[in-house]
């Protein structure tokens, strides 16, 4: 998960940190002991180190105390699989624990109060706890497994970790399931963009690769060379190819903010979509292992402003011509 958005608002930052941060009761431990048996780790990381929104105003003012408990969730157990410092087998039982408390299977509260607090906003919300538990699957994916050889192994690896974002949004919002093929194709498109951002990173602190196998022996591009300081012409290729990928999924990512119903909930994808377009665009153009290739702030504004012109317009117009094409 990683940039800004600069249409997050103070409101929307303050709800998410109420949200994040369940009452304690008044015989609960102190934060001493409360840190010293917690199972997060955390990184210091929030909704403004992300590329796009989390719980912007465009969302209804109802559902963004929601989106910020999932949000808050989310950065917890992912800090977790990110965490240098921990074992695979320590990172594993952490996360099945976190698991358990969403399910209601356990009693451990301190530590877990993320957890509980979004089994509470699910139930208020008649949402499934499927999609925070398939955000855990990958995380432990990620403590077991650090290579992927093909393509369609990396998207079965984002069906766990990036599409069930886009799902529990869809369903918080009411949403028709026929929207989400197109959610899924966004969801993939941002997970993936974001492994070719931070590569360098991911191979240095957590050995863990992204780019795929196959590609990088048929370019013949050297792992090793993630650790470079500039991209190889032959990694370029690589992840070029991992782009063309992405364009192709935008195909029916650029298809979302239609199907939806939900203005508020097209107009944030509408914006995502073009944020996700630039970003393959500045991919393309910069080597990620010299710098950072990052979204700037015009980039944010133009999509911003873009996006909720054209979602607005947009919404209900796709599953409106679907269902004039049936009839």
């Amino acid at each position: 998960m990683g940039g800004e958005w600069i249409m997050l608002t103070n409101t929307a930052q303050k709800e998410q940190t109420e949200a994040a941060q369940p009452a304690l009761a008044e015989d609960a431990p102190t934060p001493a002991a409360q840190q010293e048996a917690s199972p997060e780790t955390p990184s210091g990381k929030g909704a403004g180190d992300e590329n796009f929104p989390v719980g912007s105003f465009l969302l209804p003012k109802k559902l963004r105390p929601h989106v910020a408990v999932f949000y808050a969730f989310a950065r917890a157990i992912d800090d977790i699989a990110d965490n240098p410092s921990l074992s695979a087998e320590q990172k594993i039982i952490r996360l099945l624990a976190f698991d358990a408390a969403l399910k209601g299977e356990t009693a451990l509260a301190v530590g877990y109060e993320k957890a509980h607090a979004l089994r509470k906003s699910l139930n208020e919300t008649n949402v499934t706890t499927k999609h925070g538990s398939d955000l855990i699957a990958a995380f432990v994916q990620d403590a077991k497994k650090n290579r992927y050889e093909t393509w369609d192994e990396l998207l079965g690896y984002c069906e766990l970790s990036a599409n069930p974002v886009g799902r529990y949004l869809l369903d918080l919002h009411g949403e028709d399931e026929s929207a989400k093929k197109y959610s899924d194709a966004l969801c993939t498109v941002l997970q993936i963009v974001n492994h070719l951002q931070d590569c360098g990173d991911d191979r240095r602190e957590l050995d863990r690769v992204y780019v795929i196998g196959e590609w990088m022996r048929a370019e013949g591009a050297e792992l090793e060379t993630l650790d470079n300081a500039e991209t190889t012409p032959a990694m370029r290729r690589v992840m070029n190819k991992m782009l063309d990928g992405c364009e192709a999924l935008m195909v029916d990512a650029r298809e979302l903010p239609g199907a939806l119903s939900s203005k508020s909930l097209a107009m944030e994808s509408a914006v995502i979509v073009n944020l996700a377009d630039r970003l393959i665009t500045l991919l393309r153009k910069g080597d990620p292992l010299a710098s950072r290739v990052a979204l700037r702030r015009i980039d944010f504004l133009v999509a911003g402003l873009r996006g909720v012109v054209g979602g607005y317009f947009a919404a209900g117009n796709g599953r409106a011509k679907e269902r004039t094409a049936s009839a």
